[in-house]
């Protein structure tokens, strides 16, 4: 029995297929717009988003087959991360026409959609494409988590400085104060009393 994929490639297949649609019979599947912003209605631009929701689940579940090489792998991976900036685009294409924010309130796939190498913003590793060669080790590598330390560890560094005690010696500063304090007052007495009491 051939498989679904195979079927499809069939001449007889596209034939019927081309025979229904001059008939009527069939609808023609349209193809997704490239560029989100060619598109004015909030139904069109949902339904376009949902195109791309299935797409990229189809291709998660592709990603997980064994029988794929790692180039097949990486190149099925690109192609998640590709989509899923399509999508943020569409998203935000939604949110200008007036619809709902997806990127707040839509529901998180986080099993599916994958994990970040520490250091790489953006780009997500899904199923297989985490144990990759190469791959593996960035997630090997994680930031260490900070060092919770005492108060007496903190408090070793602090000195007068940190609390503003030697300021009076700083000459810069000084000079910075008393062209200031000039400045203020006379703006002080340059302003009318009546404004100054509404004030």
């Amino acid at each position: 029995m051939a498989r679904n994929e195979e079927k499809a490639q069939s001449m007889l297949y596209r034939f019927r297929e081309a025979q229904a649609a001059q008939l009527g019979l069939a609808k023609t599947r349209q193809r997704r717009p490239g560029f989100a912003g060619s598109v004015t209605s909030i139904t069109e631009a949902e339904m376009w988003r949902r195109d791309l929701l299935s797409e990229i689940s189809r291709k998660i579940a592709k990603i997980q087959d064994v029988s794929l090489s790692d180039y097949q792998v990486r190149d099925l991976n690109d192609e998640i991360n590709k989509l899923m900036g399509q999508k943020y685009h569409w998203e935000k294409r939604i949110v200008e026409l007036g619809g709902p924010d997806y990127t707040r309130s839509g529901p998180r796939m986080f099993s599916y959609e994958g994990r970040e190498a520490p250091g790489i913003r953006g780009y997500r590793y899904f199923g297989r494409a985490r144990d990759l060669p190469g791959v593996r080790e960035l997630f090997e590598q994680e930031v260490a988590e900070p060092v919770n330390r005492s108060i007496t560890e903190i408090n070793r560094d602090i000195d007068a400085n940190y609390y503003g005690y030697h300021d009076e010696e700083n000459q810069a500063l000084l000079e910075y104060e008393k062209a200031l304090e000039k400045e203020l007052a006379q703006k002080l007495l340059s302003t009318p009393l009546e404004s100054l009491e509404k004030e």
